[in-house]
């Protein structure tokens, strides 16, 4: 029952109880805000005293009942309490509840301790459902065991391991458990439900009816000829396999890859037996340097193959998927497989619905030329002639030589050297040592007769030097200096496609110091009738040699009888001097390009039109002339 006390301080005496009274129910209080019932802030301050302001109405029956708990009192809140009777009543009580107050780091402390304790057991509980998943999967039951892994992962992501390395290395551990798990799971249930891995599924279906189709007509002269040259190489490559533990049927590959030509290049750079890009072969040990590309060595490249397709099967674990990944890259499948929503490893035909379409082919191609070599007269054809193997020892060589000067020494065909040695990019053995391939029987007389052959020493290659102008492109260049855009492009370590800029300086491949385009306008290039007969080459078109040689289309048609403007290489052209210069009838002069100068108003000046202007300075209409250059006009 609450009382209101109201104080009147008449003496000395009565001020005296007042004071002993408030301080005890300071005291009070002060057990009753200890205790949480009331904030201790609220009754009393460490840096002033009480008065008597603070005192209230206080039920004193419900603060006994809060002092159960332990008291927590520092010194310094009793400093200035000059009673000795209230100091007394706290000395004498038990020294437990005198207890001095906790620091917050031992708060933390025991708090990370806990938290790493829970982690250490989740991580546990994660090991476990992977031993769990390991017993389920040797018993065959595959759902069971995937369901497992799937509980650790879970477990996994609600692990806080607060920074701890021994918890996070844990964790990552478990992680890599899983995942490897999870493959060696999916890569086994198609084993169990399908049969040996190591066999290539024989499948029949739509689409390898399809390619069969195509085997027996149009491309049948291909197969066949395929099927011929790979008497050359089989043997080498089936005697690889079966060393790698490989399916042999695995070295008919090369029929469809690349129709077992050695020197087949695709549209995607892909070069070889086994048509290996550059990047590729690079990974898988393929040299490839200014005279050697091993990707057309045979020996080298098959055991590229094998690396690479043990490498694609130890991923995948189904031949089929093996077969998609090597002809697109393991990233393209990778990419299908964790699209799609199907399991893949049951159904191989869902995964081939979903690639792209030359991939697509590549499977069921390869199906249908087992099928067919299998069963040739079941499909009507024959297949009974193949070329014989090559059978050759090899001789070590350090000079370089060509080929066909070995072959004259040896007084043998040059072109079976050419087939032995297919990795040599120009038919040449290069400077460094080099282990030559001969006919089996002839290196005793190669060694011989090494010192009769000539030192080869190539052409120097030399280069011109040019800045680039306004509207000049790759092309412009290649016609202008008689070479190809893709050879500027190679000196310059730049690609066809690339935006060169203005006052760029390329290095441009040429035969002499200047321009070739120089060398063809002399009057002592030509023949006596004024005419030259000119041997087309890859590049070549009637626009640029009319440019080249100062004529025009319609005077080279007509000199060769041509229908059209396509051209051929090897084709040879009769091509006569200036014409243009002769129809015109003018002499010409130099003129230096002034400020203000435009093309159209240097022709107009000249009395010319503004087409020969640009034909005679080969110039095109989006060209930009600068002051100072100088160009050629007509005086009549």
């Amino acid at each position: 029952m609450r009382r209101r006390i109201v104080l009147t301080v008449k003496d000395n005496r009565e001020e005296s109880i007042v004071k002993l009274y408030l301080k005890g129910i300071v005291l009070i209080l002060t057990v009753y805000a200890v205790a949480g019932c009331l904030p201790y802030e609220q009754v009393v301050s460490s840096d002033r005293r009480p008065g008597p302001e603070q005192a209230g109405n206080v039920s004193s029956s419900s603060a006994l009942e809060e002092t159960r708990a332990p008291v927590v009192l520092r010194e310094e809140d009793l400093d200035g309490w000059d009673d000795k009777s209230t100091r007394q009543t706290l000395d004498d009580r038990p020294e437990t509840e005198l207890e001095t107050r906790v620091q917050p780091s031992v708060s933390v402390d025991r708090s990370e301790t806990k938290k790493s304790k829970k982690a250490q057991h989740v991580l546990d509980e994660a090991l476990e459902f992977c031993q769990t998943s390991q017993d389920f999967w040797s018993q065959g039951d595959f759902e069971n065991g995937v369901s497992a892994l799937d509980q650790a992962y879970n477990l996994l992501l609600g692990v806080d391991t607060n920074d701890d390395p021994k918890l996070i290395q844990q964790k990552e551990d478990i992680r890599f458990m899983i995942c490897k798990r999870m493959l060696e799971i999916y890569t086994s249930r198609h084993t169990v439900a399908k049969g040996n891995h190591n066999a290539i599924p024989m499948v029949m279906n739509k689409y390898v009816e399809k390619e069969i189709k195509l085997f027996q007509g149009r491309e049948r002269k291909f197969f066949v000829s395929s099927y011929q040259r790979s008497g050359k190489y089989r043997a080498e490559i089936v005697k690889a396999l079966e060393e790698a533990g490989l399916p042999k049927e695995l070295s008919w590959l090369p029929l469809i890859e690349s129709g077992f030509k050695a020197h087949a290049l695709s549209r995607a750079r892909a070069l070889g037996l086994w048509q290996f890009i550059p990047s590729t072969g690079y990974k898988f040990g393929l040299k490839r340097d200014e005279w050697i590309d091993e990707r057309m060595d045979v020996t080298k490249s098959t055991g590229a193959a094998i690396a690479y397709m043990k490498e694609l099967h130890d991923m995948f674990g189904d031949w089929t998927t093996v077969l998609a990944a090597y002809n697109c890259g393991e990233n393209r499948v990778l990419r299908v497989i964790r699209n799609q929503n199907v399991n893949y490893l049951d159904n191989f035909w869902d995964l081939f619905e979903k690639l792209p379409y030359e991939t697509a082919r590549y499977v069921p191609r390869f199906l249908a030329t087992l099928h067919v070599i299998n069963n040739p007269k079941k499909f009507g054809l024959d297949l009974d002639c193949v070329d014989p193997p090559h059978v050759y020892e090899k001789v070590a060589v350090s000079k370089r030589m060509r080929l066909k000067d070995i072959a004259k020494a040896m007084d043998i065909p040059v072109k079976s050297l050419e087939e032995l040695n297919t990795e040599l990019r120009y038919k040449a053995t290069p400077p460094q040592s080099y282990e030559l391939k001969v006919p089996k029987g002839k290196g005793s007389l190669l060694v011989a007769n090494l010192d009769k052959v000539s030192t080869w020493t190539p052409p120097e290659r030399r280069y011109d030097y040019h800045r680039v102008r306004r509207g000049e492109t790759l092309s412009h260049l290649a016609a202008r200096y008689r070479t190809s855009a893709r050879a500027i492009a190679a000196a310059n370590n730049i690609s066809t496609r690339s935006v060169i800029r203005i006052g760029q300086k390329l290095k441009i491949p040429s035969r002499g110091s200047r321009p070739a385009y120089a060398k063809a306008s002399k009057t002592s290039s030509y023949g006596k009738s004024g005419s030259i007969n000119h041997r087309v080459r890859r590049g070549d078109s009637l626009w640029l040699l009319a440019r080249r040689y100062n004529t025009n289309i319609k005077e080279i048609k007509r000199l060769n009888k041509l229908k059209s403007t396509r051209l051929h290489i090897g084709q040879r052209l009769v091509i006569r001097k200036g014409t243009e210069a002769v129809a015109s009838g003018a002499d010409r002069k130099t003129y230096k390009v002034r400020r203000g100068d435009s093309p159209y108003k240097i022709a107009r000046a000249h009395n010319m039109k503004l087409q020969r202007f640009l034909r005679i300075n080969r110039l095109t209409p989006r060209s930009k002339i600068y002051p100072g250059q100088v160009l050629s006009v007509e005086v009549r």
